[in-house]
């Protein structure tokens, strides 16, 4: 017995591979610290995860990476989502990375929901808490730490759209263990000097664990209690704290809540310079139409002069004369022309000739007709005496003057067989000149 043996490639036995770990293992989240990182022109992202005892090699293609909320560097501790794979064309065993998050970032996001959904039923998030903006500030608070960047982007908005407005800044550290309380403290002394009608609380963007801060319940339940409208600028447009929900107002960044405070001086100097033509405008047009209604009440005055109106009426009734004996002449020069056309109207009309005309076509179609007639029944004629020639040597009679017979029963029925007469049946038999009566005395078949 030969034996059989089962030889697979190398490509092969690597794609049989490929499919058993996407098949055997699930989706799955893997933490460990990124190394050895590789960012290709492509855009895919290729590094390796490892703890204290061993590594593994990740593959994050560029659909998946474009919509990463961290930016990967090496020595972070990260969180992985993702499948086990292999590399085919190397033989190397990899893991297929679909998303990725900061390690600790997981809690974090559990207990920023869990706070959310706490606060909300406490009702700090209801709308009808939320305060309005002054639309003109003389002062304006801003609660941030003094060397961020976030300061210097409110302070130049300040300072190009409205630099009257007196700005106090309240430093706080906005990260870190003691960032919450000195938010709250700087928050509690604002309102009890009541110096500034607005307060920016800001900070630039960040990890969810640098904006945590914002995400304390003592900094959202001073929020909720200032009696100041307080505006949150924390971090950029895509990220959420707590601090967002609770203010009366929510800026995607530090410089959109200067601009939403701030009232744009070259805005309103425009609007005024516009306001002042258009009231400039509006007193001349007046004092136009004025002059213009005195002018027509006064002409007013001198046409209800009594001579005026006689002068008035006598010019009137001269000038319905004139216009009545033009109408006149222009309705008999109309009536006139109408009479020509209806005159000539009725000579185009006049039956005589088209009479003439349809006799002299009568004629040539009776003659026509004639002509016509003559020529089928000639037709006719040679179409019968070719229907007589067919019929005669296509008749049976013809068949007789050759010196045949027809046999008929006494129902005039053609006997083609001797089955349809018994013997002493009377038969007719047809000749040319006449027929015979006889008798069957006897039937003889053939075969």
């Amino acid at each position: 017995m030969t034996n059989q043996r089962l030889v697979l490639s190398v490509s092969q036995l690597n794609a049989d591979v490929s499919q058993l770990l996407l098949q055997g293992f699930p989706a799955l989240w893997i933490e460990g610290e990124i190394s050895n990182l590789s960012r290709p022109s492509s855009g895919h992202l290729y590094f390796v995860l490892k703890d204290s005892q061993a590594q593994l090699r990740c593959a994050l293609f560029r659909p998946k990476a474009f919509g990463l909320r961290i930016k990967p560097e090496n020595g972070s501790k990260v969180l992985a989502y993702g499948r086990i794979g292999l590399y085919e064309p190397r033989g190397e065993y990899q893991f297929i990375v679909e998303c990725m998050e900061a390690a600790g970032e997981g809690e974090l996001q559990r207990r920023f929901e869990e706070l959310k959904q706490r606060l909300a039923a406490a009702g700090l998030f209801a709308y009808e808490h939320k305060k309005a903006l002054p639309r003109y500030p003389k002062c304006i608070g801003i609660i941030t730490s003094p060397t961020g960047a976030a300061v210097q982007d409110i302070l130049n908005v300040l300072q190009r759209r409205c630099p009257q407005i007196l700005v106090l800044i309240y430093p706080v550290a906005v990260q870190g263990e003691t960032a919450a309380s000195q938010i709250v403290r700087a928050l509690q002394q604002a309102n009890r000097e009541s110096l500034c009608e607005v307060l920016i609380l800001a900070r630039g963007g960040g990890s969810l664990e640098d904006l945590w801060a914002f995400n304390e319940a003592i900094v959202a339940e001073a929020i909720h209690a200032s009696v100041i409208p307080v505006i949150s600028g924390v971090g950029h447009e895509i990220d959420f704290t707590i601090a967002d929900f609770v203010a009366d107002v929510r800026a995607p960044t530090p410089s959109a809540a200067a601009e939403l405070v701030s009232p744009d001086t070259e805005g309103l100097n425009k609007q005024v310079n516009t306001l002042k033509t258009q009231l400039q405008r509006c007193i001349q047009h007046t004092l136009a139409l004025q002059t213009q209604q005195l002018h027509q009440l006064y002409q007013r005055l001198q046409r209800q002069h009594p001579l005026n109106n006689l002068q008035q009426k006598a010019q009137r009734l001269d000038e319905l004369e004139l216009r009545l004996q033009r109408a006149l002449g222009l309705k008999l020069e109309r009536m006139h022309l109408r009479l020509q056309i209806l005159q000539q109207r009725l000579q185009w009309q006049n039956p005589e000739p088209q009479i003439q005309h349809l006799q002299a076509q009568l004629q040539q179609n009776h003659q026509l007709l004639l002509r016509l007639m003559e020529q089928k029944l000639t037709q006719q004629r040679q179409a019968l005496g070719l229907q007589a020639a067919r019929l005669q040597a296509y008749s049976p009679l013809a068949t007789l003057d050759r010196g045949y017979a027809l046999v008929l029963t006494q129902k005039q029925q053609v006997i083609k067989s001797v089955q349809q007469v018994k013997t002493g049946e009377f038969v007719q038999i047809r000749l040319q000149d006449g027929s015979l009566d006889c008798q069957v005395l006897a039937t003889k078949l053939e075969v």
